[in-house]
């Protein structure tokens, strides 16, 4: 009897300081991929990949501002579960929960994986060739599950332990890049290659658009909604979750602007006289990326080494967070009532116990090597990003439904940039191409069917999916399904799937009209959603007090 009290009294510790979740933020932005990212992009813009970077960093900084406001006011753990639910309702809630809650918990045994592949160089037993794919070994599946649980071991302690191993990664993660960029600047400047190999803008704007999409600009720039994530756990949260977000993306599109300026600059004039789509690199570059290229070549040994380790530090790192993010988004679906409240459940150190273990079994799957797994992986990453087109729409629904809430940071002009936010989640979206899109449309309904069974499981969780609210939702995902289908992104694969013809793109709708298109669509809906928002009322019985997040309660109100 005297257990129930006690842990009844459990909620999420606010443990976290301001440098803390920008750490956070910053450490999930910053992975590996910028290894790759400088390459990729001039390959398709040439010089002109600084403007690809400019343009896609401030399309995502866009997305990240409507999230500072909302995470502003409403400090609530996996929020991006959460936001949509106050302004739409459970069924607009539990679809953003559960597409957020595939991203997340997929980039932890991504990471993993990741990090034994570049270790696999130095001891070879960890990964063999399958299909002419890398996949772990018997000795490399342990390795890989024994540091997916230390992962969640550093969650369950609680988050400040999370935070500040996280800072000790990041700290990492943030040097080599920028002890990188002095290096190779004080080594090698050939001004020139702005200007010689057809130009500073070889491939025109087309080439610029296509760096955004195929070149990783916009994947790079991902993440920083991590902060929102842990929203619950921070202290002074109404200030610390905005400049967070903020500062993270301010410092990580800096950064990489930097990047692809020291990689142009660092190039020797030669290697680009047959075009930038020709540059290559050889050896160790190919796996650990250019920059360790152009360090060898320039006689810089002891970069190329910082590279190499970085390679193995950083994708660990991320993986750390998304292992926290994902038990935080599970945690978000039992409070709002749509998975058994055991999920919701906490330690005596605030962390979501059931949640984080779930987390791991998730993972020891995904880290299976089956035949094609890899594709689905990587699927559920891209179309996570889905998951950025709710904030908009919640803050354009929240302005109206709840005003009076205080907002420690206000997005300017959101009657133009929210729907704008909108516009831009919807064009990344469309560039992940047809292949992602219709698997997403096959998540969302593998969800309904998950929250069908749980729910009659339990009589007594019974949530109201509140259909008028979600009625935006089926004319948006058919109508970009078949804007991806006839679009110009992505590339015809065959389809698995008899009686249903899934090849595509068909490029009916050329490079800029597909684009076109995806805006049209996305205002359109946009304003139809601002429409078809909860009742003041019960939005703001949904939202409650967000300071206050009990233990194990599941939202009655649903």
């Amino acid at each position: 009897m005297a257990a129930a009290p006690a842990r009844a009294g459990r909620k999420l510790r606010r443990d976290v300081g301001f440098f803390g979740l920008l750490f956070i933020s910053f450490g999930s932005i910053i992975g590996a991929g910028w290894l790759f990212g400088a390459l990729y992009a001039s390959s398709l813009a040439g010089p002109a990949a600084v403007i690809s970077w400019v343009i896609g960093g401030g399309a995502v900084m866009l997305l990240a501002l409507t999230h500072a406001e909302l995470g502003g006011m409403y400090p609530v753990a996996g929020g991006s579960a959460r936001f949509p639910r106050f302004a739409f309702g459970s069924l607009i809630g539990f679809t953003t929960g559960w597409i957020a809650f595939l991203g997340a918990v997929t980039v932890g045994p991504i990471m993993v994986q990741a990090t034994l592949l570049y270790t696999s160089n130095y001891v070879s037993s960890l990964t063999t060739i399958s299909g002419g794919r890398p996949v772990l070994t018997v000795q490399g599946y342990f390795a890989a599950a024994a540091l997916l649980l230390l992962f969640c071991t550093i969650n369950i302690l609680g988050v400040r332990w999370l935070a500040e191993t996280n800072m000790i990664a990041v700290c990492w993660k943030l040097l080599i890049p920028v002890v990188t960029v002095i290096a190779l600047i004080a080594t090698s400047a050939h001004g020139e290659n702005f200007t010689s190999a057809g130009g500073f803008m070889p491939y025109g704007w087309k080439g610029v658009f296509l760096a955004i999409s195929s070149g990783g600009v916009i994947f790079a720039c991902l993440g920083f909604e991590q902060a929102v994530q842990l929203g619950g756990e921070t202290r002074n949260p109404r200030r610390n979750i905005p400049f967070a977000i903020i500062g993270a993306m301010i410092v990580a599109i800096v950064l990489y602007l930097a990047l692809q300026v020291a990689f142009i600059l660092a190039l020797d004039p030669s290697s680009i006289s047959h075009g930038w789509n020709a540059v290559s690199f050889t050896g160790k570059a190919q796996l650990y990326g250019p920059f360790a290229g152009l360090a060898t070549a320039l006689g810089l040994g002891w970069l190329a080494v910082l590279l190499y380790t970085d390679a193995v530090v950083s994708p660990g790192g991320t993986g750390l967070l998304y292992t926290g993010a994902s038990a935080r988004l599970t945690f978000a679906l039992a409070r709002n009532g749509y998975i058994p409240a055991a999920f919701g459940r906490l330690t005596s150190r605030g962390t979501p116990s059931f949640a984080i273990a779930f987390s791991f079994l998730c993972g020891l799957v995904i880290l299976l090597p089956f035949p094609g797994w890899q594709q689905l992986v990587g699927f559920i990453s891209a179309a996570a990003v889905a998951v950025y087109a709710m904030a908009p729409l919640a803050l354009g629904a929240l302005r109206r439904q709840d005003p009076e809430r205080p907002r420690p940071f206000k997005l300017p002009a959101a009657s133009v940039l929210a729907p704008a936010a909108f516009v831009a989640a919807s064009e990344i979206l469309l560039f992940t191409g047809w292949a992602v899109i219709w698997k997403l449309i096959v998540a969302i309904l593998i969800g309904f069917a998950l929250l069908g069974v749980s729910t009659a499981t339990d009589s007594r969780r019974t949530p109201s999916l509140d259909w008028r609210s979600a009625v935006w939702l089926w004319p948006y995902l058919l109508g970009m399904g078949v804007i991806s289908y006839l679009s110009s992104f992505d590339t015809r694969t065959p389809s698995s799937i008899p009686l249903i013809d899934l090849q595509g793109p068909r490029n009916e709708l050329t490079f800029g009209w597909d684009i076109l298109a995806a805006a049209v669509l996305s205002l359109a809906v946009y304003f139809f959603a601002i429409r078809s928002r909860l009742p003041t009322a019960q939005a703001l019985d949904y939202i409650g007090d967000p300071m206050v997040e009990e233990s194990e309660a599941v939202d009655a109100r649903a």
